[in-house]
């Protein structure tokens, strides 16, 4: 394609575009009609220009142009509380609901690995004695023992709040890291079943496990659901640099990328819920079966969120991304 002579051709409707952009709201029907038909024109020369004869300059050009054009043909949207509302009631459990077939087998998996990491260190002694000493292996997991001090440490709020970061970086890192080909997901997943094989396996050689899941299970069912929900999403939006199915890779990325922004968002409440259950009702005086109780009930409530409004969300098309008008428009590729 000769470049001067398309620009030649076309620039007539790209200077028409931009005086209509400057006169803003002061637009007859006729001229706002024509308006939209030269943005879309605009848009598919652009996409020409870029796919057969780039040109930097002209490029930038057109694509402020374009950017402006699509600003006056879909205004600015504001969020309202509504968004929230629609955010919780469907937006976010449908993106869990959706992803369910990476996050259940990372929670299943993982679930095994930390068993099996239990079972190995409460069944060799040497393998105790190369963690710590005697001495402090018994001040771990004896009766009043530091298992048992850590959630009454400090008090309840802060304790919760540091929880509460603290799990909500691990879950925003399995996210966020999730683009580096799936390995740095992996890791992390792999030293929090570690940290939970060791104490399982420490306090189960002591004759303790019962006491140890007793203080574990209250918070850490729905704490260690958001982290296997948020390495599931990490890991699809990883393998989506391997595989982006229908979709440009650009493209299928830029969709899995914008429901993780949200999973982050939506994780960081779930994990705010667990961490108030891991300040207040873990060390509380109440009796084991009735934090037991009080965590199986937060994490059925949660599954019941997840699969009861995200199914029908997800049923209805909800994907847990932006809006259409609001994300990215996919140029045309032929005039």
């Amino acid at each position: 394609m000769d470049l001067d002579v398309y620009v030649t051709a076309h620039r007539a409707e790209w200077d028409r575009l931009d005086h209509l952009l400057k006169r803003g709201r002061r637009l007859t029907g006729a001229e706002a009609d024509e308006l939209v038909a030269l943005y879309q024109r605009t848009a598919t020369h652009l996409s020409v220009i870029q796919s057969t004869a780039p040109d930097p300059a002209l490029t930038a050009r057109l694509t402020q142009l374009v950017a402006r054009a699509r600003s006056a043909v879909t205004g600015t949207r504001r969020s309202t509380w509504r968004d929230v509302v629609r955010f919780l009631t469907a937006g976010f459990p449908a993106a869990v609901y959706r992803s369910r077939h990476w996050w259940i087998p990372t929670a299943v998996l993982s679930t095994l690995l930390a068993a099996v990491i239990g079972w190995w260190i409460g069944t060799h002694p040497e393998i105790q004695a190369a963690i710590a000493a005697p001495d402090e292996l018994r001040q771990l997991t004896r009766p009043g023992g530091e298992y048992e001090t850590y959630y009454s440490s400090h008090p309840a709020g802060s304790f919760a709040a540091q929880v509460w970061t603290n799990n909500a970086r691990a879950a925003a890192l399995c996210l966020a890291l999730g683009a580096f080909l799936c390995f740095p997901v992996l890791w992390v997943l792999f030293i929090n079943m570690l940290n939970l094989g060791v104490g399982i396996g420490l306090m189960s050689s002591a004759g303790r496990l019962d006491t140890f899941l007793g203080l574990v299970l209250p918070h850490g069912l729905l704490e260690l659901t958001a982290v296997f929900v948020a390495a599931g999403t990490g890991l699809r939006l990883g393998w989506t640099l391997i595989d982006p199915g229908p979709y440009s890779r650009r493209t299928a990325l830029a969709r899995q990328g914008r429901a993780a922004i949200g999973m982050a968002i939506g994780l960081a409440l779930v994990l705010f819920v667990s961490g108030v259950i891991e300040g207040f009702v873990t060390p509380s005086g109440l009796p084991t079966w009735a934090r037991v109780a009080i965590g199986v009930a937060a994490e059925a409530a949660f599954l019941v969120y997840v699969y009861v409004l995200g199914g029908r969300a997800s049923r209805a098309g909800e994907a847990g991304d932006v809006d259409a008008d609001q994300r990215s428009t996919e140029l045309p590729t032929a005039a």
